[in-house]
This record gives C-alpha cells, sequence and structure tokens, in this order.
C-alpha cells in the first residue's frame, strides 16, 4: 500500500458552511411523504367504491381491481422521479432517485401482473370458465384491453431488461432508450383504466383527479427531458474547445459556451451529454464535472469503457455538444460539518475532484483519499498535489491490487489515515461495490449516516 501526503499550505477557502445554489430542493422525507399521501388516496379511492365484497370470485376481483390502481399510481410516480425536475435533482440526488426508480420499478411490473391474473381469474371464477378462455374474451370484448396486454408486455420486457442478472450485459445506450418504451406502455394502459375501472366510469372528479395526475407528469417529462436540452443548447452554444490525455485510457473534454454560469452548475454535478457527430448525437450519457465550472468553460472527464467512451476521445475541437443539466446533489450544499473526507477510487475522482479543488475547507480541515491500482492510474494527480499544497489539505493515494495490499478502507484504516473520522462530513464515489464498502466501514467507525454522501457508478 502505497500512501502520498500532499499539501502543508495556506487555504484558499469560504467559510466552513457551503451556501446552497439557487434554486428549489425538495427534501427525501418530503417526496417519501408525498408518494405515501398519494398511496393513501388511492386506497381510499378503491374503499369508497367497494360497498362489500363477498364469495371467491369478488375477493379476487377486488383484489385485481386495487393492484390495478396501486399500479396505474406507481407508474406516474416512476415516471415523475426520472422526468428530471430540478427541484428532485438537486434535493434527492440522481443516485437516490435511481434507486427509488429501480425498487419502483418492481412494485409496477409486479402489481401489474398481480392485477392482470387476480381480475382474469376472479372473473373466470365468476363466469364458471377457465382462465385461458376468459383471458381471450377479456381482450376481445372489453375496451381498450388489447391495449393494456401490450402495456403488460412491454412493462414486464422494461422490467426484464433491468434485473440485475441482465442489465450489466448491456450497454448503457440500448438500456437507456429501451426504457423509453416505459411511456408507451403508460399511455396504453391509461385508457383501458378509465375505460373498465369501476372508480372513474361513474365519477367524473376521479377522472378528472387521474387526469390531472398524467398530464401533470406528462408536462414534466417534455419540459425538462426535451424542451430544456433545446432551449439550453441554443442560449449556451456549446462547443468542444480541447481534448487533454489525463491518464491511459482517460482524457478530459473541455467545452466552452456563453453565459454558462447561468446554468448554477455546482462542483459535484454531472451533465448528460450529447456530442453531436453521426455516431453520438442519439445517446445522451452522464458524465461528472472534473472542475469548478466557469462562465465560459465545463470540463468532463471520460474513461475509456467502451465503444462510446472511445469515440469521444476523438471528439474535434469545434463539435457542437447538447447537455443536459445540472444534475446530482453531490455537492458542498449537503455539508453540515466543519471538517471533509473525500473518498474517490478510479474514474470516481472527476467529481471529487472537484469539490477537492472548491469545497469551503479551513487548512487541515480537508482530506482526500484517492484508491487506484497502479501510479499511471492516478487520474489528475499533478493537479491533485498542487491543489492539496495550496490549501492545506491532506491526500492519502492507495496503490495496489486488492488481492495484494488486501481492504484499503477497512474501519481500522480510515481511521488511522483520518483522526477525528466520526467528526467529518464525508464524500464517496466510485465504483459500486467499492462505494458500498466504504459506506460500510464508515458506519462501522462511527460515521453517522446522514453524513455521508455517495455517488456510484451504475445505470
Amino acid at each position: 500500500m502505497t500512501t502520498t501526503l500532499a499539501g502543508t499550505g495556506r487555504a484558499a477557502s469560504g467559510p466552513s458552511r457551503a451556501v446552497p445554489a439557487g434554486g428549489v430542493r425538495a427534501r427525501p422525507e418530503a417526496v417519501l411523504a408525498a408518494v405515501a399521501a398519494g398511496t393513501l388516496a388511492v386506497l381510499v379511492l378503491w374503499w369508497v367504491n367497494t360497498p362489500a365484497v363477498a364469495g371467491p370470485d369478488g375477493w379476487l376481483t377486488e383484489a385485481g381491481r386495487v393492484t390495478g390502481l396501486l399500479a396505474g399510481y406507481a407508474i406516474a410516480v416512476l415516471l415523475a422521479l426520472m422526468a428530471r425536475v430540478p427541484a428532485l435533482e438537486r434535493g434527492v440526488g440522481s443516485d437516490r432517485l435511481a434507486r427509488w426508480h429501480s425498487m419502483g420499478g418492481r412494485y409496477v411490473v409486479g402489481l401489474a401482473v398481480a392485477h392482470a391474473l387476480l381480475i382474469t381469474w376472479g372473473y373466470a371464477v365468476t363466469e364458471n370458465t377457465d382462465v385461458v378462455s376468459e383471458t381471450v374474451t377479456l381482450n376481445l370484448t372489453y375496451p381498450d384491453m388489447l391495449k393494456a396486454t401490450v402495456a403488460l408486455l412491454l412493462l414486464v420486457g422494461v422490467g426484464a431488461v433491468s434485473a440485475r442478472a441482465v442489465r450489466p450485459r448491456m450497454c448503457y445506450e440500448t438500456w437507456f432508450h429501451l426504457h423509453f418504451y416505459t411511456y408507451l406502455a403508460a399511455w396504453l394502459a391509461f385508457g383501458h383504466q378509465l375505460a373498465t375501472g369501476d372508480e372513474f366510469i361513474g365519477s367524473a372528479p376521479t377522472r378528472a383527479a387521474w387526469y390531472a395526475l398524467y398530464l401533470s407528469v406528462a408536462a414534466l417529462l417534455l419540459w425538462y427531458r426535451f424542451l430544456t436540452p433545446v432551449r439550453q443548447a441554443f442560449r449556451h452554444r456549446l462547443r468542444v474547445a480541447r481534448i487533454v490525455p489525463e491518464a491511459p485510457g482517460v482524457v478530459s473534454v473541455h467545452i466552452t459556451g456563453r453565459n454558462l454560469d447561468r446554468l448554477r452548475a455546482e462542483p459535484g454535478q454531472f451533465f448528460r451529454w450529447r456530442f453531436l457527430t453521426r455516431d453520438l448525437w442519439w445517446s445522451p450519457n452522464p458524465y461528472s464535472l472534473s472542475a469548478p465550472p466557469t462562465g465560459d468553460e465545463l470540463r468532463i472527464t471520460v474513461k475509456d469503457l467502451g465503444d462510446q467512451s472511445r469515440r469521444i476521445a476523438r471528439l474535434r475541437p469545434g463539435t457542437r455538444v447538447v447537455a443536459e443539466g445540472p444534475y446530482g446533489a453531490f455537492t458542498a450544499s449537503r455539508r453540515t460539518r466543519r471538517k471533509v473526507l473525500l473518498i474517490a477510487g478510479g474514474v470516481g475522482i472527476t467529481p471529487v475532484r472537484a469539490l477537492f479543488e472548491s469545497i469551503p475547507a479551513a487548512p487541515g480541515d480537508l482530506t482526500l483519499l484517492y484508491r487506484a491500482r497502479t501510479a499511471d492510474d492516478l487520474v489528475f494527480r499533478a493537479e491533485l498535489e498542487e491543489i492539496a499544497t495550496r490549501r492545506g489539505a491532506v491526500m492519502h493515494s492507495c496503490l495496489g491490487p486488492r488481492s495484494g495490499i488486501g481492504d484499503a478502507f477497512a474501519p481500522a484504516t480510515l481511521r488511522e489515515l483520518v483522526p477525528d473520522l466520526p467528526g467529518h462530513e464525508v464524500y464517496v464515489c466510485g465504483p459500486a461495490g467499492m462505494t458500498a464498502g466504504v459506506v460500510s466501514a464508515l458506519r462501522a467507525a462511527g460515521v453517522p449516516k446522514r453524513h455521508i454522501h455517495h455517488e456510484a457508478f451504475e445505470f
């Protein structure tokens, strides 16, 4: 294990508590409370419209009704979470939103499948027929039923490609575009809900509320995922200025534009980037800022992990760029303590490097732990050492394969490297496995969960 200690000079720092950038930030607890309130309202809606339940067919049918209502509500929530609303992105964080979206997707698929099976089974018992015959009858005679069946198949398909056993085998671009079928599924299922749902057939206010829910989500998606990137592209006129090699297979892309301060981007955040070349324009990929943004330049750093990232290294100066964002809550505004510990692994150094330069801290209050396999893999080494010296910060570099050095971030090791570890605000960024291990080690070493902020590289 190689350890490098750098920096004893004066810091170029501001106050000990960061001041959040402008904009409303939704608190995670408030978002979860709103989702729970909506769920309760859906259950009350079903209860009010269900005066009595009798017999096996009644129980099966009513179970199908309530799971259908919950599935219809849950898919709207699912889409809203990933609408890239700034208040959610800055307050909750893209990482957490993605985890909620993943968990919610499993609920949506489960509820939709349960709804289809229970309703069909209940109707089959009522009609004294078998499930297969009843399935054919429902699809051929009930309004919008075929659309609902297609929606169910689409949801199951998207859920299948998102399964943990399948997702790592897919490239990001394929996975990303397949998820657009969720929009189609929601649209196909919406008409079915209003045409056959007992809660909607006889109640104009309930139909109006359901329309309001879906139209609001559709408006958020249209504005933030489609129109806002186009508006920003015309406003800021982003172009590639130069490509700078940083380490083997790693390059920094310097991007210039107009009035970039109006983006209100913060160190630690990321954008989804479209480079307008013949083979890259169709795929927006997320890359973090690797330096504090300025009024006329943004910098990202990309590691060669496949065809798309490899093509970025060959971009020509002048290439037009469309950026969606900024996104993420991995920022100094989350910080509530004087001392700060930054932990990075591999290319996870990119947002951490931006924070290392910019987060307010007095001399001795800022520490960076950087994990890499070899010295050549230390991206920004010279920059980081210069920042550490200038700011009076401490930088430890941990080098070598895990088989040779063991657990570089074990609780005992962290306590040895970082005095008063439980009193630090901690930011962690790196591969998902490393991030999970570091967070567990920090908790074991006495750092409260609310003072650990992390971002993992996975989709």
